[in-house]
């Protein structure tokens, strides 16, 4: 795979490598193309490496010095600071989701506020785990179209 396809994917997928390592770029592949492509194969992949992808996302509401530079403009870290009733909330709907899930809880933030994703997250808890798994893969390609978009333009 081409260095900076390889790269660019790894921040459009947080490294994810069960994913990234199967994304050979095509010559004269449009990016939107790639990230089509890129969802096929990640809906083909063995559950425990889809469950690496969406684990290679960060935690809602993680310790701001732990994320990638997408993650943290994302999730407002620098527009919509938490307070310690909210932090509390996001770290215990998380551990929640996990023990129930097996997974870590993916969203596209799209601007919402870390309350608002706190109301979707606990919104989701009684979901079934097969449509959970899907509507998270769903929303990894979601952030990755939306990353691609701030990075080269519309795809």
């Amino acid at each position: 795979m081409e260095a900076t396809t390889h790269a660019v994917l790894e921040m459009l997928f947080e490294g994810a490598p069960g994913l990234v390592m199967r994304c050979e770029a095509r010559p004269g592949e449009s990016v939107a193309t790639l990230l089509e492509r890129a969802e096929q194969i990640a809906r083909s992949m063995p559950e425990e490496e889809q469950i690496a992808l969406l684990n290679a996302h960060p935690r809602i509401g993680a310790d701001p010095s732990t994320v990638s530079a997408l993650s943290h403009a994302e999730q407002g870290y620098d527009r919509d600071p938490s307070t310690d009733e909210l932090q509390s909330r996001l770290d215990r709907l998380n551990d929640e989701y996990e023990r129930r899930f097996g997974f870590r809880f993916c969203v596209f933030v799209a601007g919402r506020s870390r309350t608002e994703i706190a109301e979707v997250m606990e919104s989701h808890l009684d979901a079934d785990r097969d449509e959970e798994l899907d509507r998270a893969l769903t929303d990894v390609f979601a952030i990755a179209r939306n990353r691609a978009d701030k990075l080269t333009g519309p795809i």
